[in-house]
């Protein structure tokens, strides 16, 4: 009988929040598979469970992937961590889980910390719809991209961001989504914790002057649902030519404009384009 892949979601700074149950999980696992054994075996310690532990990530997760899976069809226990958060969320764990349910192992979830909805909870935006992009880019023009295929999303958007990248991640979010409300989360439920809720120019100018610090949860706010269009064609030609001679490709131009406006994306692209 195959055994079962337990998910334990694992502190996402503050050890005290590491529940029993997943500590529990953890000591009955004949194995415990990790994204840096390095990170899991300080956790482990700290609880003193002892464990043997594989190494389970993104450079290895194919091979890696196939060996745990004929460990547990075997009859094993195995419980799958992250350095922090909930496996599987913006995670490679999401293949081990596929290749379990490929072949018909028991796959398990032990909630616990997720900085997505400890972020969102104390943002202050509206939290009954929200879409998890989790991390953008590094490439400038992936990036940019990107959030151009966000700028009509309504929904609150939820970002994960380093911070050697949040700088340029701000510069972008304000050039194509507009000045929008956003709280910026850093360091979650660790000793220097903080939340700064202001908008996208604010936070620009903020960090302009002051280095950023820590991991960082960006929560943004969602773009203004539109009745109908607020400007005629010729009016939205207009505009997207003048963001085209400020630099902007003509396909992110028209994108913003037809956000914005609620004119139709794909004629206003056809009477650009013959202006």
């Amino acid at each position: 009988m195959a055994g079962t892949l337990y998910l334990v979601a694992t502190p996402i700074g503050n050890l005290g929040d590491f529940s029993p149950r997943a500590v529990e999980t953890l000591r009955q696992a004949d194995f415990i598979a990790a994204e840096d054994t390095r990170v899991s075996v300080k956790l482990l310690n700290h609880f003193d469970i002892k464990k043997p532990l594989v190494s389970y990530h993104e450079h290895n997760r194919a091979a890696a992937g196939e060996a745990i899976v004929q460990r547990l069809l075997s009859g094993e226990v195995c419980a799958l961590v992250t350095d922090a958060g909930t496996p599987a969320i913006s995670d490679p764990g999401e293949d081990l889980v596929r290749l379990c349910a490929e072949n018909g192992i028991t796959v398990q979830s032990i909630p616990g910390c997720c900085a997505c909805i400890t972020a969102l909870a104390v943002s202050g935006l509206p939290t009954g719809r929200f879409t998890f992009e989790g991390f953008l880019s590094a490439n400038k023009k992936e990036r940019r991209e990107q959030l151009g295929e966000l700028l009509g999303e309504t929904r609150t958007m939820v970002f994960h961001e380093a911070p050697h990248k949040l700088r340029p991640t701000l510069s972008d979010m304000l050039e194509i989504l507009g000045d929008r409300p956003i709280a910026l989360c850093r360091e979650l439920t660790k000793l220097h914790e903080e939340t700064m809720r202001t908008t996208v120019q604010a936070a620009v100018d903020y960090y302009r002057d002051n280095e950023p610090r820590g991991e960082y949860v960006l929560v943004v706010g969602g773009a203004q649902r539109k009745e109908g269009p607020a400007m005629t064609m010729e009016e939205g030609v207009a505009r997207v030519l003048a963001l085209r001679q400020d630099g902007m490709r003509m396909k992110d131009a028209v994108r913003q404009v037809s956000a914005d406006t609620g004119l139709n994306k794909n004629e206003l692209y056809d009477a650009a384009l013959k202006a």
